[in-house]
């Protein structure tokens, strides 16, 4: 029995070092937004909002304070006919309400801000987001292309092998000079020396995926199929209008100007007069008591302060809130012209991979016929060493450029949903769709047990 134990405990060793953890562009989405330190850095910025507005809150109520003293004096004093003026001792407690508010209504001003920066924050961490995502993404990609390059460089190897096979049999018979062997094998060591990077290469791509995800170093992924996407319906002017309308950054700049405009008022509150309102409950005792002695007093206070002269403060508060509004304004139309931009920028590169695919995918395709084609006619006598490392060279270029640019589009799809600020969610969405599919097909699972 023990002996049983401990075969399956060194199967599940092995296969648990044999078969790596595989991911998706969805699962890799999903932990990121989990566990990406600058996710939760921005996380923690709206939980500061939040409070922030809790703050804020707190200095529309009143504050409620218990206050104590005792007083030991070093002897009586008596006045004129022998009344106790001075006791030994005394002790005083009792309950304090106190509310300040100004009549210019700054406080709820202030409330408003507070209000408006949570929503900012909110945006703020989808723009956050957003850009973490397609920094995944684009890591992603580049590990496929760094898989596929090593598999190009394989096969590289294989046919610049198999060709300098062909050179020494064609030398053993005396059909070709040493000079075709040497070139082959000179050949097949810089393919040999291409698929040590390309394996270097999937190592550090993977390894920048890993970290930017928090992944650990023995996982894998999972190789999409290609397939062309259309956007050819959306024009470039209807993609500017989403953008102007999605993008988290512009959502938060427009409620940045909304709070430097409150800001302006809030400053512009302090020329109001600040009311103040005590309420008190008291009580005292003295041992021995004197004839003045009130055991139990109730009083409330009302206070107006009006400051007339502070030396310039709050004209430069307001001068210099209108200067923040001014800012604010100023940098919406500076975001709107550099959304522009980038949205315009992704879309032609979008264009430009669609367009390229075809002819890369042709050439790829003549390019793999005429290696064939001449690795043949070499067999046979008909062509020189030289035709053959130049169709092979032709070949590795073009399914380099091929892949690259296979990955480059599905990329591109993504850089535009990114500047339109509709990537997070659209990634949102599909989440919500593949746990949808999960738990019906647990609940298929349950009910057929």
């Amino acid at each position: 029995m023990k002996r049983v134990a401990f075969i399956l405990l060194i199967v599940i060793l092995f296969t648990s070092r044999v078969y790596a953890a595989e991911y998706s562009l969805e699962d890799l989405y999903k932990i990121a937004l989990e566990r990406s330190e600058q996710i939760k850095i921005s996380e923690e910025d709206l939980y500061i909002a939040e409070r922030g507005k809790d703050k804020v809150t707190a200095a529309l109520l009143p504050t409620v304070s218990a206050f104590s003293d005792y007083t030991k004096f070093n002897k009586k004093k008596y006045g004129s006919q022998d009344s106790l003026i001075q006791p030994e001792s005394s002790i005083s407690w009792g309950l304090r309400l106190d509310q300040s508010l100004s009549l210019g209504g700054r406080e709820f001003t202030a409330f408003k801000i507070s209000k408006e920066n949570i929503e900012k924050s909110k945006h703020d961490l989808n723009a956050v987001k957003e850009n973490y995502l397609l920094n995944v993404s684009s890591a992603y990609y580049d590990v496929l292309k760094a898989k596929k390059a090593l598999e190009i460089a394989h096969a590289n190897s294989e046919r610049l092998t198999k060709h300098r096979d062909a050179a020494a049999t064609r030398l053993k018979v005396g059909e070709v000079t040493k000079t075709d062997l040497l070139r082959a094998q000179a050949e097949l060591s810089g393919s040999q020396s291409e698929v040590v990077k390309a394996e270097n290469g999937l190592k550090l791509a993977k390894a920048v995926l890993a970290r930017l995800v928090g992944l650990s170093e023995d996982y894998d992924i999972k190789t999409v199929d290609f397939k062309i996407d259309s956007l050819e319906e959306f024009a470039l002017g209807t993609l500017l209008e989403e953008a102007v309308t999605e993008r988290a950054e512009l959502k938060s700049f427009n409620l940045q100007k909304s709070i430097a405009e409150e800001q302006v008022k809030f400053a512009r509150g302090a020329y109001w007069p600040t009311l103040s309102i005590q309420g008190v409950y008291a009580r005292a005792d003295e041992n021995p008591a004197t004839a003045s002695l009130i055991k139990e007093d109730i009083f409330g206070t009302l206070s107006l302060t009006f400051p007339f002269f502070e030396g310039g403060l709050r004209r430069a508060e307001v001068r210099e809130a209108e200067a923040k509004q001014r800012q604010a304004e100023l940098a919406i139309e500076d975001l709107k012209k550099s959304i522009a931009i980038e949205v315009e920028n992704a879309y032609l590169d979008f264009m430009t991979q669609k367009g390229v695919l075809k002819s890369l995918e042709d050439q790829v395709k003549f390019a793999r016929e005429n290696f064939n084609s001449i690795s043949k006619q070499y067999e046979f006598g008909l062509a020189h060493s030289i035709d053959v490392m130049d169709s092979n060279t032709l070949l590795v270029t073009a399914e380099r450029q091929f892949t690259d640019a296979q990955y480059n589009y599905q990329l591109s799809i993504l850089k535009v949903e990114k500047a339109t600020g509709t990537l997070l969610k659209t990634v949102i969405s599909n989440q919500k769709r593949i746990n949808a599919i999960y738990l019906q097909e647990r609940k298929f699972i349950t009910q057929m047990r």
